[in-house]
């Protein structure tokens, strides 16, 4: 543990749950709320390899970590989850609804089976994880849930229109659970990142987004994973405690609502 680690922590002794935290903004966001102090319960769908190498990153920076596998799409899987993450971390303070399917095709080509698998896992995904964690926020007295949303939810795009009716339910549901937990002491907000640099597969196309050929930001320059953690270790902080039902743009200025 380094000279910074012998001392108070933000976070720390409160457990935080990240979904799709294996790789890019998901381990960014675990590994910023790791540096303040959380323990964190690190769920993948199935790169067990991936998740236990975050983990690993985690333990380096004096926070506990587990791996727990399974589908946020599922009722029983996420029921599991979350279970479990408690169980093995003690307590559970924050979730982060960070899990989803980005694909593209043209709304001629996008059979109802693709539609509903980006809509299970982005938005059915949240609800259930939401849902299954809510006694355990509510019981520590201080809880907080984080949906990562998304900007062409609010821009619109080409061959995007599941993943952007997905993240569009975000904002509402985000809104939503606000109204109904604010006055039992948990936050619910939402992070939208813009044009981030991730190592994403573009099943459709092998390639870049066609919408990000159209999009420019006024800062120049893409985001980077850890610029949005920043913005979610916001919501996750004590100054943030006045602040639910709020949406936070993370995009160098290419949406300006």
């Amino acid at each position: 543990m380094n000279a910074d680690q012998t001392t108070r922590r933000e976070l720390d002794g409160q457990v935080a749950l990240v979904t799709g935290a294996s790789r890019n903004i998901g381990r960014a966001i675990a590994l910023a709320l790791a540096d303040a102090g959380a323990g964190i319960a690190i769920v993948a769908r199935s790169d067990q390899a991936a998740a236990e190498a975050v983990a690993r990153e985690v333990e380096q920076r004096g926070s506990r970590a587990v791996v727990l596998l399974g589908d946020v799409a599922n009722e029983a899987d996420a029921d599991r989850l979350v279970g479990l993450a408690a169980e093995q971390l003690g307590r559970l303070d924050i979730l982060v609804n960070n899990a989803a399917i980005r694909r593209e095709a043209p709304i001629e080509a996008l059979s109802f089976e693709d539609w509903r698998e980006v809509m299970s896992v982005t938005l059915d995904g949240a609800f259930l994880m939401s849902r299954a964690a809510i006694p355990h926020l509510l019981s520590g007295g201080r809880g907080t849930i984080i949906n990562i949303g998304g900007l062409t939810a609010y821009t619109g795009a080409v061959h995007r229109a599941h993943v952007i009716s997905a993240k569009a339910g975000l904002d509402g549901f985000t809104k939503a659970l606000a109204h109904e937990l604010g006055p039992r002491g948990v936050t619910v907000n939402l992070v939208s990142p813009g044009m981030i640099d991730t190592n994403r597969v573009h099943a459709s196309s092998g390639g870049e987004p066609a919408h990000h050929n159209t999009t420019r930001t006024l800062v120049g320059r893409r985001g980077t994973p850890e610029e949005v953690a920043a913005a979610v270790m916001y919501f996750a902080s004590e100054p943030a405690r006045f602040v639910t039902g709020q949406t936070l743009h993370v995009n160098g200025g290419a949406f300006l609502p």
